[in-house]
């Protein structure tokens, strides 16, 4: 299953706005708007490749879609 990573923005801003602060990333299935966490994200949230959540370097990161993605991935 293909998995990426999609933002949350701080109160306020969205992923309409360039720049816009990012409260924590969240995983969702495919290129879907529904983390793994539940949370419904903006449909123009930023994304990255799930590949960066491994490395540490995607930011704050939800700690509840990590630990399902931990399940879903060899």
């Amino acid at each position: 299953m293909q998995h990426e990573m999609r933002a949350e923005y701080e109160e306020g801003s969205s992923g309409r706005v360039a720049g816009a602060p990012v409260k924590i990333w969240h995983m969702v299935r495919g290129n879907g708007t529904t983390a793994m966490c539940g949370r419904e994200l903006d449909p123009d949230a930023d994304t990255q490749a799930a590949d960066l959540w491994a490395t540490g370097d995607a930011g704050p990161f939800c700690h509840s879609c990590g630990a399902m993605y931990l399940r879903e991935v060899p």
